[in-house]
């Protein structure tokens, strides 16, 4: 079965993008055409797919995949919905220890762990329930958690343009533990500070200390 990518990112067409009864059709067809390729791949691992217990596996694994990756039928601006606030306070506000599901874009396995996300308001808060919203919606999507911790600080300041935002991801890599070196002991540690975070020693140090 032949499959044609789009070659660049304007190519592709959201879901978000799309009416709902248009969302539902292209959601059904993408459902049959990853089941159909479940199926060739267990195929072509040897597995046994007349047993019973793999009836419906591809069907179960496609499904599954969509939901790991529902982030692209998200979008930012509808998780933060009417969640933003205008209110006089400029201390530091700190969501820590949010937690995150995510598939390497390179092997699509998971990496899993906790987001803590700080920021210094200008005006404006979020909704705090709307930061792990935001975690939700980009770690839903094939990542490298590098970028994913960048989308974060991104749409944070974009959402509140407070004086400054940082971020910090701990993460285990499936990708370390099940393949390849096979270290399952390992965390990988990202950052991302923006503003007074970064440009101010006391200020990142008091964030870190909640980390």
């Amino acid at each position: 079965m032949e499959v044609t990518l789009p070659k660049q990112p304007q190519d592709l067409i959201l879901d978000t993008e799309l009416p709902n009864a248009a969302k539902a059709a292209s959601r059904a067809t993408d459902l049959v055409t990853m089941q159909i390729s479940y199926k060739q791949i267990l195929q072509c691992i040897g597995s046994d797919m007349s047993v019973e217990e793999q009836e419906k596996t591809a069907q179960r694994a496609a499904r599954a995949m969509k939901y790991f990756t529902k982030g692209y039928e998200d979008s930012i601006e509808s998780a933060l919905g009417d969640g933003i606030f205008t209110e006089d306070h400029n201390e530091m506000v700190v969501v820590k220890d949010i937690d995150m599901c995510s598939m390497c874009e390179h092997h699509l396995l998971p990496f899993y762990g906790t987001v803590s996300v700080g920021y210094m308001p200008n005006g404006k808060i979020l909704g705090l329930s709307k930061i792990a919203r935001i975690v939700e919606v980009y770690s839903r999507r094939l990542q490298v958690q590098e970028r994913l911790t960048r989308q974060i600080t991104k749409a944070i300041t974009e959402a509140v343009n407070p004086t400054g935002v940082a971020v910090v991801v701990h993460a285990r890599h499936m990708c370390m533990c099940m393949r390849g070196v096979n270290k399952t002991g390992c965390t990988t540690v990202t950052s991302s500070m923006t503003g007074v975070f970064k440009e101010d020693p006391k200020t990142r140090e008091e964030f870190l200390k909640f980390n």
